[in-house]
């Protein structure tokens, strides 16, 4: 006899297949993906550090059925996007995997070491409170501010600081 899966799994597989490209641009349409570039933008004129956004309706079934978590897909992402290839090593990337209604912030080692995993943490639990609310982009661009905040407190804008990365957000 085949064991069944437990119901968190089937819950989390339920959510993944019906969370789909419609719900992220209802969502995040394009006037709320430009809001987030547009506070990028401002948040980078402050700081030398990059911030990379990356949202994602839901992950393919069959790695929902693997276990992959939010976390080791926001490391694949952070990899794919090239956020960790920064001049100072101070890439972040906010992602958000909108099936589970989870946030991740991958910092590069540059600026993960000054500030460490509870202050991103902290942003996290933020931005997760205020999707939770239905406030999804004013979450969006408050954590875009304190991850700004860090990257102002530790990676000053010196001159000829280049935007490396694009600050339109990526949709999966």
């Amino acid at each position: 006899m085949t064991a069944r899966p437990p119901p968190s799994l089937l819950r989390r597989l339920w959510r993944h297949f019906r969370t789909d490209h419609g719900h992220l641009r209802r969502q995040f349409p394009a006037a709320a993906l430009a809001r987030i570039e547009a506070a990028i933008g401002e948040c980078e004129r402050r700081h030398s550090g990059q911030i990379c956004f990356a949202l994602e309706a839901a992950l393919p079934l069959s790695r929902v059925w693997r276990g992959q978590t939010p976390r080791e897909r926001a490391l694949e992402v952070f990899g794919a996007l090239r956020v960790w290839d920064t001049e100072h090593n101070d890439g972040v990337l906010i992602y958000l995997l909108l099936a589970d209604r989870d946030v991740e912030i991958v910092a590069d080692r540059g600026i993960h070491a000054k500030v460490g995993a509870d202050g991103w943490q902290a942003i996290c639990s933020t931005m997760e409170e205020g999707f939770a609310a239905g406030h999804e982009v004013d979450a969006a661009v408050a954590g875009i501010g304190a991850v700004g905040a860090h990257l102002a407190a530790h990676s000053p804008r010196s001159t000829g600081s280049a935007n490396e990365l694009p600050d339109r957000p990526f949709v999966l």
